[in-house]
């Protein structure tokens, strides 16, 4: 929780703008006592759920499907934003919300495709929260948009807590890290629809048991969808792009995406 994970007061700016927001509960101290921190987390959380579920709503009006890429930083998340814009957008409308505490190098990377993309810069937070995304939406012309995807800030903890709004998860994992990390961070191998297994273009050189790395995250979230891809080489990219338009066909005709 942000109470206790070290995210700090640091100014959040969108586009290199303030946004006139601080990070979720960060108004607060860490507590002294162990009951005044379990209720300020609650209230936190409440207020995100409460802002996530606003966002929700308004995605639903434009029939807008939208996930929450997380990860560890270095998995590639952005990288397979780039292929998968490269080869999808003469089919979808895809826009990209990007969070990192700092710099807006994935955004320039996502914009360089033609993509609408906007960048936010949480400071010493840790992971994107609904408020935030709330704010970049009114940069964004979601009505000229298909998918919108949200590039959350490289970290396995935090972000497993807060609902953006977002119709699910999808969590990377790339084989340069170990096969124990959905045992290790089961909070969001738990939250996740999807997990990517990403990288498997180097699986040759690498020491990487992908069955026993699919059993770990089955064993935390036995529903858990999973894909073996490379936004390098391509490999069970198809798959990926299949999985994407079938469930923006869903979100269009109003089922559960």
């Amino acid at each position: 929780m942000c109470t206790t994970c070290g995210c700090g007061t640091e100014t959040i700016t969108l586009d290199g703008k303030v946004l006139p927001l601080s990070h979720a509960g960060h108004p607060y101290s860490t507590p002294k006592k162990l009951t005044r921190r379990v209720q300020i987390e609650q209230d936190v959380l409440g207020e995100n759920d409460a802002q996530a579920a606003l966002n929700r709503q308004r995605f639903a009006a434009q029939g807008l499907l939208v996930l929450n890429l997380v990860s560890s930083p270095g998995s590639g998340k952005t990288t397979l934003l780039v292929k998968t814009i490269e080869r999808l957008s003469a089919r979808q409308r895809i826009g990209v919300i990007e969070g990192d505490q700092q710099t807006s190098r994935d955004a320039e990377r996502i914009q360089a495709t033609g993509a609408l993309a906007v960048q936010i810069n949480t400071g010493k937070g840790c992971h994107l929260d609904a408020r935030m995304v709330a704010g970049a939406l009114d940069t964004l012309p979601l009505d000229a948009l298909d998918i919108l995807m949200i590039e959350n800030v490289g970290n396995l903890v935090c972000p497993a807590a807060f609902d953006l709004g977002e119709a699910c998860k999808v969590a990377i994992l790339s084989v340069t890290e170990g096969e124990d990390k959905p045992l290790k961070y089961p909070d969001m191998f738990r939250a996740a629809r999807l997990m990517l297994l990403n990288k498997c273009d180097l699986l040759p050189h690498l020491e990487f048991d992908v069955a026993q790395a699919m059993a770990h995250a089955r064993r935390v979230n036995p529903d858990i969808e999973i894909m073996q891809i490379s936004a390098t080489s391509g490999v069970g990219f198809e798959q990926w792009l299949d999985w994407l338009e079938q469930a923006r066909a869903a979100r269009r005709a109003g089922q559960a995406a």
